[in-house]
């Protein structure tokens, strides 16, 4: 392999290189930018989708859309300045479904009172990734259980998206049907599924943004998206910075609402973590991964900060395997997915005429992508594939995430203690399931 030109003594590149270690990776700074702006079109579908989730919730949409920005913004400076990473971070699919679905919509918070949920699971995380507890917890969940959460919410995401576009509406003898497919709206975002499938596997660079714009732009003839320009200034994130609601904190359902997010955030972020870092050849000869604390402090941070801004989880994402793909190996790649998010703010109308029906499309292709770890489970075990199904499919069909990770817990200690496999449960799991059988018990 041909050594790279060294940068001049002194100079911008030599800084970089430097700071970020850029030689020692085998990088460069040409090969860091590019990876950035891979990671960035693979992951900017979230300034579209994550404001239309959260609307749901009553947020204001133009607010959000600048909390989105700036969240994935700052918290991928921090990884990459802090921990050195080529990973990019954003609000959290899934995550921003249980905070307007769940959270808002079932359990009746204010978005404001979510809002503080969010700030603290994040205050959670943050401390356990200090004191090495995050590493314990994430170890004690069943591996089944883990893939089981992923697919269920990827389910969950399909049901929301399905909705959205009209193909599944409600029906009082069955709860659910087929809507009317000769709808504009319910075709265009079928079209617009099977494009950004069709893409992606062709690998198009950006091609889940590809076709939600293609759709959008589609719709505009039909009345159904109305195209107000592409740049201005930002719009004011007054209506959700600091608007946390505190004054819900001690009820029971606040408690589980904060354990679910820390729940799932939690192993979004190890698998992302150590997915991204093994393909990009981080992880040490024992497979783990160095710098971890650095990495899990500001993954956590992360989460923090976008609460205080207005918006649910901000999470690692996996998509940063497509700039390490094309050679990102240093934090300097998460820096320049900063730089573009921060450009993206000043992008708002084109993310204000996107209708539901394209982020429908989109939302159908993540949970598409999501149930692939079902092939994880272990189907051989009646005690392991079990409770991962009630986990996955009850998350849909109670139109909640929380719901679904509790009966999970609770199957797999109830089956493994009358399968005479006991061992098998830890005592984490087995207080949280014991803490999930209180609150269906007593919760109304």
């Amino acid at each position: 392999m041909a050594k790279k030109k060294e940068a001049a003594p002194g100079g911008f590149e030599s800084t970089l290189d430097n700071y970020f270690g850029l030689s020692a990776s085998r990088t460069d700074v040409r090969t860091e930018i590019i990876a950035g702006v891979t990671t960035f079109l693979t992951m900017a579908y979230i300034i579209f989708v994550n404001p239309a989730i959260l609307a749901k919730a009553g947020m204001d949409q133009g607010a959000v859309f600048v909390a989105t920005c700036l969240a994935a913004a700052i918290s991928s400076l921090i990884m990459g300045l802090y921990a050195n990473y080529p990973i990019a971070l954003a609000p959290g699919m899934g995550l921003n479904a249980f905070f307007a679905f769940t959270l808002v919509l079932t359990y009746k918070y204010s978005w404001q009172q979510a809002l503080a949920a969010v700030f603290f699971s994040g205050v959670l995380a943050v401390l356990i990734s200090i004191f090495y507890i995050r590493e314990y917890v994430i170890n004690a969940i069943p591996h089944n259980i883990k893939m089981a959460v992923a697919a269920g919410i990827g389910m969950f995401l399909a049901i929301i998206g399905l909705q959205a576009a009209g193909i599944v509406v409600d029906h009082p003898a069955t709860l659910v049907t087929l809507g009317n497919l000769t709808q504009p709206a319910a075709i265009l975002a079928l079209v617009g599924f099977v494009l950004i499938a069709a893409l992606n596997y062709r690998k198009v660079l950006g091609g889940t943004v590809i076709g939600i714009l293609v759709v959008a732009i589609i719709g505009i003839p039909f009345g159904l998206a109305k195209f107000g320009g592409v740049i201005s200034m930002p719009p004011s994130i007054s209506p959700t910075l600091f608007a946390l609601d505190f004054s819900r904190t001690m009820e029971m359902t606040f408690l589980i609402a904060v354990f679910s997010l820390l729940f799932v955030d939690l192993f979004d972020t190890a698998g992302t973590l150590i997915g991204v870092s093994h393909r990009a050849g981080l992880l040490d000869k024992d497979s783990r991964l160095p710098r971890m604390k650095q990495a899990l402090i500001a993954d956590s941070s992360a989460t923090v900060i976008g609460s205080l801004l207005g918006t649910s989880n901000t999470t690692s994402y996996i998509e940063s395997a497509s700039g390490v793909d094309a050679g990102g190996r240093t934090g300097l790649t998460a820096v320049v997915v900063a730089i573009l998010f921060l450009l993206a703010l000043f992008f708002s109308p084109l993310a204000g005429m996107i209708p539901a029906y394209a982020t429908a499309a989109a939302l159908l292709y993540v949970a598409v992508v999501m149930a692939k770890s079902l092939a994880d489970v272990d189907w051989k075990d009646m005690t392991e594939y079990a409770p991962a199904v009630v986990t996955a499919v009850t998350m849909p069909l109670t139109y909640s995430i929380a719901t679904g990770i509790g009966l999970g817990f609770i199957t797999y200690a109830v089956i493994k203690i009358l399968s005479g496999r006991q061992k098998d449960v830890s005592p984490a799991v087995m207080v949280l399931a014991v803490l999930f059988a209180l609150y269906f018990a007593f919760h109304q």
